[in-house]
């Protein structure tokens, strides 16, 4: 099966930024406290209903996952890029990466406690969010919670240079109930919804307007609606 092209481009295009794109945000979540209050959230539900494994998808350099591991979770992270998970391997040496794509999962059926996608969404096109969303859930175990984030809005930014390097990333941007929306039709339930202004944070200035879903997988004594 040929693989799309826009696999190819992404991992291409942080492959050749890798080094420079970790020392830019090396300190990213040190300025973000809605982020980091949000990973709080999702760790202490992730935990309070029964732990076990999750995916950080789209982990890049592994700060989002190092992240959740403080926070008590048993957490792997996955992502396309070899670069960016040689520079996560080598920053944090007792996390696993492994190198796979969010729109093809491998993890067995039922097998995650928690999902996260920490602005790893807006590369993936609106045609295969849908089945994305699906592959989330199945990875999922019951009651298992998920968590995303994503650039708000309703125009896609194309980027074909970065660090002085020619690259070539489509940025997706999305409104919050188009997502959730999204969601449901996959069998979740939407249980947050925020949506806060740009903020300056250690590599720089936010553009957009910046939004968190967070949602789960009904519980088997529950079924979706």
């Amino acid at each position: 099966m040929t693989e799309p092209a826009f696999l190819r481009e992404t991992r291409t295009s942080y492959d050749a930024v890798a080094t420079e794109f970790a020392e830019q945000f090396a300190d990213e979540l040190a300025s973000k406290p809605f982020d980091r209050a949000i990973l709080a959230a999702f760790a202490e539900l992730v935990l309070r209903d029964g732990d076990g494994p999750v995916a950080d998808l789209g982990c890049g350099t592994g700060t989002v996952t190092a992240h959740l591991a403080g926070l008590g979770l048993d957490v792997f992270g996955i992502d396309l890029s070899p670069g960016l998970l040689t520079v996560a391997r080598r920053n944090h040496p007792g996390l696993r990466f492994e190198e796979g794509s969010m729109t093809a999962l491998t993890v067995p059926e039922g097998r995650l406690a928690g999902i996260t996608a920490w602005y790893s969404i807006i590369h993936v096109p609106d045609e295969l969010l849908p089945g994305t969303f699906s592959g989330f859930h199945r990875a999922l175990a019951p009651g298992g919670h998920l968590a995303l984030v994503f650039q708000a809005g309703d125009e896609s930014m194309v980027r074909t240079t970065a660090f002085g390097k020619a690259i070539s990333l489509t940025f997706r941007r999305r409104r919050p109930g188009q997502v959730a929306a999204l969601l449901t039709e996959a069998g979740f339930e939407v249980r947050a919804q925020l949506v806060r202004e740009p903020e300056p944070y250690a590599g720089g200035t936010e553009s957009t307007r910046q939004a968190y879903l967070v949602a789960r997988k009904p519980p088997l004594d529950r079924p979706a609606a």
